[in-house]
């Protein structure tokens, strides 16, 4: 009977938002944000796509339509991150979340071939994710998320590649948002994705020295770029490493507005890495991360955040030997900002509140654990002021749970997306419906 009415008022509220219009109030709600106390029994007030009030209790505005979420937990929209969602359909036969050219890498850029209709984006939506960060895949066969390519792909090693300097950076990240018949694109160019490590060994031609050194020859080519723009443009200048693309887009990074994601495991690349950034007055983000524990102590001290999968507890190569269950909690602990991610990429991304479950039963706060799927990444990527909590002003992105989001058994009731109520189908839910009955006829294809 609660999913009933709750299927009911969403049929309702799709019809009334189209236009972000309607006020609307969900009563009798645990709600649980990730900067403030939970509200055993409250209520939350949208407005024209915004949050308007959130509060225990309370009287409902005049006018609005009432939503009894009859105890049912509340939660901002999940913000998934290293995620390909809108990159990727089949991986098997290529996507749009890397790119393999002697002349682009820097600028590459993800948001262009970004597709709202993809198949995968309902299921992650089902998983609780209304935002996402749409992440280029690094070469050397890694993803942004420091997991090898779902597609088995091995990437394009350093002998292979003429000009290593190009394969230094995987492209420019952006933020999506997961709404059904909406424009995506939330912020293009949030961030630059750089393989450390065994991948940027790889790409740097098989050593991990040579790495840094061409890294930071790239970077200082940016910045004689910049000095010398005219002469470049006339070709009055000596060659430099990269092409004028990636010269352009490569300076917000070194002037410190755009960060870097840095795709490292092992504690030594880590140091190497936080080296490099004091250096070259880098932004930083980490990923992958398997040992970050090892060094949080630093990491914190550098203010530097951390996204990782805290599934990861044993060695899959020489540099995640240190990998541990405890990897968030102790980061945590050590006052570093944490992020999880979800799995593969896109096809596995709704497990990413699986994972912070995982998180918290290995010594992550509650509160930690939801932050990491929610407030934390908003704020790493710079779009806090609009999702990734329950507060007046932002964005109406939030799901009703029919129990805890952490368990697996739960599932969402109502999912809105700057307040327009979401569909709760996929096409793996059709699938399973329409084969759920074997004695209903079968299409003329299936018999024989």
């Amino acid at each position: 009977m609660k999913r009933l009415a709750l299927l009911l008022a969403t049929t309702v509220l799709a019809t009334a938002s189209a236009a972000q219009a309607a006020t609307v109030a969900i009563i009798n709600a645990r709600i649980l944000s990730p900067n403030a106390a939970e509200i055993a029994n409250g209520t939350v007030v949208v407005r024209d796509g915004k949050i308007v009030s959130v509060g225990a209790g309370g009287a409902t505005p005049a006018g609005a339509q009432v939503i009894d979420a009859k105890g049912g937990v509340v939660t901002p929209g999940f913000v998934a991150v290293n995620s390909s969602l809108g990159a990727v359909e089949i991986s098997a036969v290529g996507d749009d979340a890397s790119v393999n050219s002697n002349d682009l890498g820097a600028a590459f850029d993800i948001q262009y071939a970004l597709n709202p209709d993809s198949v995968v984006i309902p299921v992650a939506r089902l998983g609780g994710i209304t935002s996402a960060i749409v992440t280029p895949r690094a070469e050397g066969g890694q993803g942004g998320a420091g997991e090898h390519d779902d597609s088995g792909a091995e990437g394009t090693s350093g002998a292979a590649t003429s000009d290593h300097a190009h394969s230094l950076f995987a492209g420019q990240a952006a933020v999506i948002q997961l709404a059904k018949g909406q424009e995506m694109l939330v912020k293009p160019r949030v961030a630059m994705v750089s393989p450390f490590g065994e991948a940027g060994a790889k790409v740097a031609g098989g050593a991990r020295g040579a790495n840094f050194v061409l890294l930071k020859e790239a970077l200082g080519d940016v910045r004689a770029y910049m000095r010398n723009r005219a002469a470049f443009e006339r070709a009055g200048y000596r060659d430099l490493s990269l092409s004028r693309a990636d010269l352009e887009a490569l300076i917000p990074v070194v002037e410190g507005r755009m960060p870097l994601v840095a795709v490292a495991n092992r504690a030594s690349d880590i140091r190497a890495v936080l080296k490099l950034a004091r250096e070259e007055k880098l932004k930083l983000i980490l990923t992958g991360a398997a040992e970050a524990w090892r060094v949080a102590p630093e990491i914190a001290a550098a203010g530097v955040p951390v996204i990782l999968n805290p599934v990861l507890d044993r060695p899959t190569s020489l540099e995640t030997l240190g990998s541990t269950l405890e990897n968030a909690a102790r980061l945590e602990k050590a006052g570093v900002v944490v992020a999880i991610e979800g799995n593969s990429g896109a096809h596995r991304a709704h497990e990413m509140r699986y994972n912070a479950g995982i998180a918290s039963a290995n010594g992550m706060t509650r509160q930690g654990a939801l932050a990491a799927i929610t407030l934390n990444p908003a704020r790493i990527f710079g779009v806090a002021d609009r999702v990734g909590s329950l507060e007046p002003g932002k964005d109406a992105d939030l799901v009703i749970w029919s129990g805890d989001p952490f368990e697996p058994l739960s599932r969402p009731q109502l999912i809105l997306v700057r307040g327009e109520a979401q569909p709760l189908r996929s096409r793996q839910l059709e699938l399973r419906d329409r084969y759920l009955d074997l004695k209903r006829p079968m299409p003329p294809g299936y018999t024989y």
